[in-house]
């Protein structure tokens, strides 16, 4: 079985992302802080800017561990984190000048990451928490002494470096915000195309268990009238074209019966593990009964050990299908190559028909569309469905030498394989 991937909510991956950039910028700011000490650079109070960024670590630890829990990340909690910031980071200005330190535009990254990724709400709460934090430092701060070297010199480097910062972190966080975006609506794009193709194939099957159940009956009588008629004629050529259908209707029979141990096959999870040339032999072997005057050349390119898979019975089905339509495009000549890989197995079915209308390729494979005469337009629609479901694919060409090429192709380890 194909291992089930893990999607982490937007709130938890923008919360990892949050501590990304808080460990980048607590590992500025304290070497910042270190080299300011060592080369005695500016008179600060060191011990409590130590502490502060003690904070600072801890409170990156704490997110860390617990992010590797099980529990939902909360848009309050998000935005508490972004609230902690904040305040560590206004700590961090009061013991280095208040508000004339240059880094006090630092402020602005949290407001941005809060305004793209949380409720208006929660924007306007920490808006307000900063002017008011901006405020405070505007009159009340740490005194520091006269500094060593030109306090304009000192300015304009710090708006330089704080300008940097900002602008790299907020890049960061809006390039991937960006990105998280294209992801979230493709994926909603995919489940609502899913969701549409489901729809169509609950209708397809509602309709086809109620199609089963009324042809019973006259299949059963058609079976009776064709031995009564056997035993009341004994021309040698009648004989031979009433035997030809009685085996259609007992195939037709077969396959209602198929249809129900299908479902309850399905229901059950009962599924066999067997060679895939074993699988493509029965299929072939069912489908050239069902279609006697087509004739076909299959040819095996894979080398090495042969793929073992469990297919599901509607991947059956779907095999049957793309075979029935490459021969009602021309019954003769049809080419059946098997081939595989380490990670796929491939059957191309090639037949000598009219290929595929450029006009209307993108048409082909929806429901209730068709290019013959006959038929409903399903066929490669449950097809294509229960190819998908198996973790494989379905592609039409228009083989270079006439004719249409159907490319099946399925993972070496199906989804309908059993551990």
């Amino acid at each position: 079985m194909l291992a089930p991937v893990q999607l982490l909510s937007a709130t938890r991956q923008n919360l990892w992302r949050l501590t990304f950039i808080r460990i980048l910028v607590l590992a500025a700011q304290a070497g910042s802080v270190g080299i300011a000490y060592w080369f005695d650079l500016l008179p600060l109070p060191w011990l409590q800017l130590a502490m502060t960024l003690a904070c600072s670590m801890v409170l990156c630890a704490f997110t860390v561990v617990r992010l590797r829990t099980t529990w939902p990340v909360t848009e309050l909690e998000y935005a508490v984190q972004l609230a902690c910031d904040l305040f560590i980071h206004s700590a961090l200005l009061y013991f280095s000048g208040g508000s004339t330190n240059p880094f006090v535009s630092y402020y602005l990254v949290p407001l941005t990451i809060a305004a793209v990724t949380l409720p208006w709400r929660y924007s306007v709460v920490l808006s307000g928490a900063a002017l008011v934090l901006y405020t405070l430092l505007l009159v009340q701060f740490y005194p520091l002494e006269t500094f060593p070297i030109s306090r304009e010199k000192l300015q304009i480097y710090g708006m330089w470096l704080s300008f940097a910062l900002a602008a790299a972190v907020i890049t960061f966080f809006a390039a991937k915000m960006a990105e998280e975006l294209r992801r979230q609506e493709e994926l909603r794009a995919l489940r609502r195309e899913e969701g549409l193709r489901d729809q169509q194939l609950l209708a397809v099957a509602t309709q086809a268990a109620g199609a089963a159940h009324e042809l019973g009956t006259p299949l059963a009588t058609m079976s009776v009238l064709l031995k009564e008629m056997r035993q009341d004629h004994s021309d040698p050529l009648l004989q031979d074209d009433l035997s030809v259908l009685q085996d259609q209707v007992k195939l037709c029979k077969q396959t209602l019966q198929q249809l129900v141990r299908a479902a309850e096959a399905n229901r059950r999870l009962a599924v066999e593990m067997q060679d895939v040339t074993v699988w493509l032999d029965e299929a072939l072997n069912r489908w050239h009964l069902m279609r006697p005057e087509a004739s076909y050349r299959f040819q095996r390119l894979g080398q090495g050990d042969v793929p073992r898979l469990a297919p599901p019975p509607d991947l059956t089905q779907a095999l049957l299908n793309l075979l029935n339509n490459a021969a009602d495009a021309c019954p003769e000549g049809l080419e059946v190559q098997l081939d595989w890989d380490e990670e796929n197995l491939t059957i191309n079915i090639r037949d000598h028909g009219a290929g595929v209308p450029l006009a209307i390729a993108e048409q082909i494979g929806k429901p209730f569309f068709t290019t013959k005469g006959k038929g409903f337009g399903l066929g490669l629609f449950l097809s294509k469905a229960s190819v998908t479901r198996a973790g494989g694919s379905v592609k039409l060409y228009s083989h270079e030498e006439g004719g249409t090429l159907t490319e099946l192709r399925l993972p070496r380890v199906a989804r309908g394989e059993e551990a």
